[in-house]
């Protein structure tokens, strides 16, 4: 039996760095971090033992005069409001492709604010996820957000819809929303073309992080290459369950789970039946939990 860990699994790049400011600030003194740092519980508890104190925002608006690191998700512009308010230090770690987004969803929300058009600003994300939150308050919390295409129904289709997505959504999932929402509005442009109506504007912006995006392919070529796949993700990351899925697109054999303690005598059993084992994981994933996976079947079996 071959046991192999991918190579392209991993940290991406936003939260490799979140995490090395993480350890370089806590060599200075105390730091907080608001929310878990990674989706990953095993990567949150290791920081936590070095000194990262994981705060929420209850706790953010009761703190004075300490630091706070922000993850690579991104924050809304009231937690720079509060942090300001309350003498707070803050250590910016947000991942540079996430501000780029928000930018972009700031300029489009102050470009039709007050134009009195309908015009909808639609965000393809998860509901509460830290990253839409930051999106959201960009627009004054007045963006749509939808998870899936059975979500089109929220909107208005006789008024502008501006699109974006979280940046770790599927990229799959997204053109079959943007391919639903056009033949929506070619059906109303046609029912509404005796009446001489302008066109309905529809804009789309495929906002996915190109690093998710290219890991997809990367990912399902290293699938099909195994007989059994143990994917290694946190239970709270989007990402884990977006690229999960694109492995089990390929290979029907892929096992999800989060650190050994989820390793069950069954999938010890499927392990030693194959030929070639894979361990690969998530954005959120770190290095060293998958190589624990790869050391924790090698002694079982």
């Amino acid at each position: 039996m071959i046991i192999t860990i991918d190579d392209n699994s991993g940290f991406c790049f936003g939260v490799t760095t979140a995490i090395q400011t993480a350890e370089r600030e806590l060599q200075k003194g105390q730091l907080f971090c608001l929310g878990d740092i990674v989706h990953n519980g095993q990567e949150v508890e290791r920081l936590d033992k070095l000194g990262l104190e994981t705060i929420d925002y209850d706790d953010l608006r009761t703190l004075r005069n300490v630091r706070v690191l922000l993850r690579a998700h991104g924050e809304p512009p009231s937690t720079y409001h509060i942090a300001k308010r309350n003498n707070i230090e803050i250590i910016d770690a947000s991942c540079p492709v996430v501000l780029h987004l928000q930018k972009h969803i700031r300029e489009t929300y102050q470009t039709l604010h007050g134009k009195n058009t309908g015009a909808q600003i639609v965000i393809f994300g998860k509901k509460g996820h830290a990253e839409v939150i930051g999106l959201e308050g960009q627009t004054n919390n007045t963006a749509i957000v939808i998870e899936s295409i059975n979500d089109l129904d929220k909107l208005n289709y006789t008024c502008p819809i501006y699109l974006f997505s979280q940046t770790t959504k599927s990229v799959e999932e997204f053109e079959e929303i943007v391919a639903e929402i056009k033949k929506r509005r070619s059906e109303i442009e046609t029912r509404d073309s005796e009446l001489g109506s302008q066109e309905i504007v529809f804009e789309y912006h495929n906002t996915i992080c190109r690093n998710v995006a290219n890991r997809v392919k990367r990912l399902q070529d290293f699938a099909r290459s195994n007989d059994v796949v143990i994917f290694v993700g946190g239970k709270k990351s989007s990402n884990a369950k977006v690229l999960f899925n694109n492995c089990l697109e390929v290979n029907s054999c892929t096992l999800f789970v989060s650190n050994i303690d989820d390793i069950t005598s069954e999938i010890l059993k499927q392990c030693h039946r194959a030929e070639r084992v894979g361990i690969c994981g998530a954005t959120s994933t770190p290095k060293w939990l998958m190589e624990e996976v790869r050391r924790y079947i090698v002694e079982s079996i």
